[in-house]
């Protein structure tokens, strides 16, 4: 299959640059009191109070007091019958009748064992995060996060980040984990579903090429349930699906897919050999000093305290970056001159984009983590509801492949409407 679909033909904008069934298992995941039987037949039996006063230790900390209305017990200080007990009540307590069964709710599992898994060459290069997603459906990517980051799971008996890269033969230590029910896992909502199966711009038998709307993370974690993976995965169950690269949340565009494992290697590699043009439209506070304007600097991402993630020009300790802005045009707005440009990454930072721009004193109209907070109130006034940066182009070629692929994505409605309005500049 290669075909393109109808949104890769829509005609570019004119601002665009030319050219399971439910189960549970009962014997682990559940409590202590929970497995040792119901409590109707713990407090009922004839035999259990001798029991429990023969030789009795410490009590458990799951134990509980008996009820007193509980048929067997007697409350404390009541008195002995005296001669005139019916028959019924002479010949001992009642027999605990059997309470009819409740329906108990669904319980995660507990893999209670360490497992330890070798890597195959189906997951050569895989990241670890990824790996540990496929094998242990339903735990919250948070959560593997977090076990990530106590040390818990290894490689070859050693501590990595959740980017780590596997090799063939390495050895994966996963430690116990709870994991969810089949048919308890969160289901993406049907109006997220909708838009996505219409929003396939390119599309083969190895990949998939998607136009992410603003507002979708790519994945799941952090408090979401879902992102966009999740949802491709339940629209198209049985496949494979990784992402390739990733947006930011308010980022819309393109974004790219794999299908097939071997595909997914082989777009990484080109990744790392700078293989993959990304092309992005921002709108920029200020005027471009001249049409073109390349910006190094190297970028440093910190993690705040509760977990939001900061990225700072740092020459000392910082990664190499380099982002490429080209001058489209120029527009008034009541904050002042808007720019519009188009933004090439050289290298694929986290927040590359918005921290180069913010770094040469014009950061991205609409920004909420690095932007001008009045000019955004200002522009927000004005119509601009969101971050103004979308992706717009993918261009790649395949090994093998007699052309290089080339997607293009056009500015969504907001942003366009919100550009239209605006008035050029001399």
């Amino acid at each position: 299959m290669n075909r393109s679909h109808p949104r890769a033909d829509r005609r570019p904008s004119k601002h665009a640059p030319a050219r399971a069934a439910g189960g549970r298992d009962v014997s682990r995941g559940r409590p202590a009191f929970e497995r040792s039987g119901s409590k109707s037949a713990a407090a009922g039996s004839p035999g259990a109070k001798s029991r429990a006063s023969a030789g009795a230790g410490p009590k458990s900390p799951v134990s509980r007091r008996a009820d007193p209305g509980t048929t067997g017990s007697k409350p404390a200080g009541s008195k002995r019958a005296g001669p005139g007990r019916t028959q019924l009540e002479r010949s001992g307590p009642r027999p605990a009748v059997a309470e009819r069964p409740r329906p108990e709710p669904a319980l995660p599992r507990d893999d209670s064992a360490v497992r330890v898994l070798c890597v195959d060459a189906e997951s050569d290069g895989q990241r670890i995060d990824n790996f540990l997603l496929r094998h242990l459906k339903g735990v919250p990517r948070s959560h593997l996060y977090r076990v990530m980051r106590r040390g818990e799971v290894r490689v070859n008996k050693g501590r990595v980040k959740a980017s780590h890269r596997l090799r063939t033969g390495d050895l994966v230590r996963i430690p116990p984990v709870r994991t969810a029910l089949p048919g308890t896992q969160a289901r993406v909502p049907a109006s997220r579903l909708a838009p996505l199966a219409e929003a396939v711009l390119y599309e083969d038998e190895r990949l998939l090429v998607i136009d992410k709307p603003a507002g979708l993370a790519v994945h799941g974690g952090s408090g979401l349930s879902y992102g966009l993976i999740e949802s491709l995965r339940e629209l198209r169950p049985g496949r494979e699906l990784e992402l390739v690269h990733r947006l930011d949340r308010e980022t819309s565009g393109c974004i790219l897919i794999s299908k097939r494992r071997s595909a997914l290697r082989e777009l990484h590699e080109l990744i790392r050999e700078g293989g993959m043009d990304k092309r992005y439209l921002a709108l920029i506070v200020g005027e471009l000093e001249r049409p073109t304007v390349g910006v190094d600097a190297p970028l440093k991402k910190n993690v705040l305290q509760g977990g939001e993630r900061m990225v700072q020009v740092d020459p000392d300790d910082g990664k190499p970056a380099r982002t490429v802005f080209r001058r489209l045009g120029c527009f008034r707005s009541d904050s002042g001159v808007l720019t519009l440009v188009e933004a090439e990454l050289i290298t694929g930072r986290t927040h590359q984009i918005r921290v180069h721009a913010a770094h040469m004193g014009s950061p991205l109209a609409g920004d909420p983590k690095y932007g001008d907070e009045t000019a955004n109130r200002t522009l927000k006034a004005q119509g601009l509801a969101r971050l103004f940066l979308h992706a717009s182009a993918l261009s790649f070629q395949l090994e093998g492949a007699e052309r290089a692929h080339r997607v293009e994505s056009p500015l969504p409605d907001d942003l366009e409407r919100f550009l239209s309005a605006l008035e050029p500049a001399a």
